[in-house]
């Protein structure tokens, strides 16, 4: 599995686009409306392909994502740009429109694919308390260097 906030897939701990470098990592899970399992029998593995696929679009990177029957779990990471909130529902509301239109099942058992709930949480490469006192200290070490 992926060493969460150690280093990206390709080795690098962090990832750069024009002017900034970034290291942006979120784990977000969501649910089918009325957490209905639906996501069997063949939705699970297109729900998977759309996701990379959509997330590639985005200049984003799926780090790990499982598909339970009933919720998903994404560990991705964005680039600042793109806030994971806009992330996710531009995921959901494509997700939505494909998946029914190819499984006429989905759309007989929902009204709507996806819950507007959604959980999201930071995942950082140094525990809170550590870059905590790593701030605290900035003063004290500019201090020593002079």
């Amino acid at each position: 599995m992926y060493n969460i906030g150690m280093e990206s897939k390709d080795s690098r701990p962090f990832k750069s686009q024009n002017h900034y470098v970034y290291s942006c990592k979120y784990h977000i899970v969501w649910c089918p409306k009325y957490r209905r399992k639906v996501l069997v029998n063949g939705v699970d593995a297109r729900l998977k392909e759309l996701i990379y696929q959509l997330t590639d679009e985005e200049g984003s990177e799926v780090l790990e994502l499982e598909v339970m029957p009933d919720h998903v779990h994404l560990l991705v990471e964005l680039p600042p740009s793109i806030a994971p909130l806009d992330y996710i529902k531009h995921i959901k509301r494509q997700t939505a429109t494909i998946l029914k239109r190819e499984f006429p099942k989905i759309k007989a058992t929902l009204p709507s694919m996806w819950t507007r709930s959604v959980f999201i949480s930071t995942v950082g490469g140094a525990p809170l308390e550590i870059v905590n006192q790593y701030v605290a200290n900035q003063k004290r070490r500019v201090n020593k260097k002079k």
